[in-house]
């Protein structure tokens, strides 16, 4: 199994927490597509015939895309690389660009799920995040969306927002309406963003440690009510609708990452492409290698193990730390996460080493002292 990641750096308007890299430069998109379909191309041998299982739009805004635009990349994969008859294929889309037409259009392609960047139905929450979209826009989509015919949607919500109370945060759950997936994301202030400027500044506060946690807890206790999975920290779903995508990536899958500041893996290096549209294009249109690269140590491999198995409810296998790793690692582990076992924030459960709620909500810091 292995995935694709198509990255779509196109925005109408920079949200203020947002530090992947994009740009407003949508004019250039039509130059886009054929840079795109090259480098899959050229790279058509990365994922050494593995059979594709998912293929992911992320951005950036796919959906400024059109939908012919992005059957065409689909179409291109299909040509190039063994894609199984099953392969989740999904596009993020801004409410606002969902219209009944282009819904109407979208459902017609290959795509099979749609993840919609709401962040939150509350307009402060909105404005705050300087979304282009309002809470109203952000219903009509998901009920547009099941018109149109798509049966696995997953939306983003963001908690944490500077200005939300737990109450806020719970009204905002309770207004879901009926969807296969949910990615709730505690609000990161990232370095160089607009909302790192007002946060400094001391115009917009962020919630206090305990808010924090509440609202995670709030969210738990949803999850529960609406019989979701909480399979990952950040993430819900109704049994059978798990991320393929995101679980590839939990599970150290190979995947192959098109596009400007796009992330790749083969089990044996990391990549990542230059981040700059123009020159990513002339790059790739030429033929050069458009990515940098490092081949992971041992080390390395444990270590991202770790860190992405003990997000997710399967937790790390004791049998593949020894059989992978070996002894030595194991040893260290065995150590490290002690302090971890005897305050009930890590469980050893079946064989497997499990992060418990309050272990995650701490996720970072245990990762810290975990990780050698």
């Amino acid at each position: 199994m292995a995935g694709i990641y198509i990255h779509v750096p196109f925005c109408k308007r920079i949200c203020s927490y947002c530090d992947f890299y994009k740009s407003t430069l949508t004019a250039i998109i039509p130059e886009y597509i054929p840079a795109v379909k090259r480098e899959l191309e050229l790279r058509r041998t990365y994922l050494q015939n593995e059979s594709i299982d998912t293929v992911y739009f992320g951005g950036g805004t796919p959906s400024l895309m059109s939908s012919e635009q992005i059957e065409d990349i689909i179409d291109r994969i299909k040509s190039l690389y063994p894609v199984s008859d099953d392969c989740e294929i999904t596009v993020e889309a801004n409410p606002d660009d969902l219209t009944a037409g282009y819904l109407s259009e979208l459902s017609r392609t290959h795509v099979n799920r749609l993840s919609i960047g709401i962040q939150s139905f509350n307009d402060r929450d909105l404005q705050v995040l300087n979304r282009r979209h309002n809470a109203l826009q952000a219903l009509v989509s998901i009920e547009q969306a099941r018109r149109a015919g798509f049966r696995n949607i997953s939306i983003d919500l963001i908690y944490g927002i500077p200005g939300m109370t737990n109450d806020e945060w719970y009204r905002n759950l309770i207004t879901v309406p009926e969807v296969e997936h949910i990615s709730a994301y505690h609000l990161t202030v990232e370095p160089g963003t607009a909302l790192f400027r007002k946060v400094r500044e001391g115009l917009l506060v962020v919630p206090v440690e305990d808010e924090s946690y509440a609202q995670f807890f709030t969210l738990r206790k949803f999850a529960e009510d609406r019989k979701m999975i909480h399979y990952e920290i950040s993430n819900l779903a109704k049994e059978g609708y798990y991320s393929t995508h995101n679980t590839a990536y939990w599970q150290r899958k190979k995947y192959l990452g098109v596009g400007p500041s796009a992330h790749s893996y083969d089990q044996r290096s990391r990549q990542w492409n230059i981040r700059d549209i123009r020159e990513y294009i002339e790059k790739v249109n030429v033929g050069f290698p458009a990515y940098e690269s490092e081949e992971l140590s041992e080390a390395d491999h444990f270590n991202e193990y770790l860190m992405v198995s003990l997000r997710t409810i399967w937790g790390a296998d004791q049998d593949v730390i020894l059989g992978k790793f070996g002894p030595a690692f194991y040893s260290r582990l065995l150590k490290s996460v002690s302090p971890y076992l005897n305050s009930g924030h890590i469980i050893h459960e079946g064989g497997f080493y499990k992060m418990t709620a309050p272990g995650w909500l701490i996720s970072d810091l245990i990762l810290a002292h975990l990780i050698t």
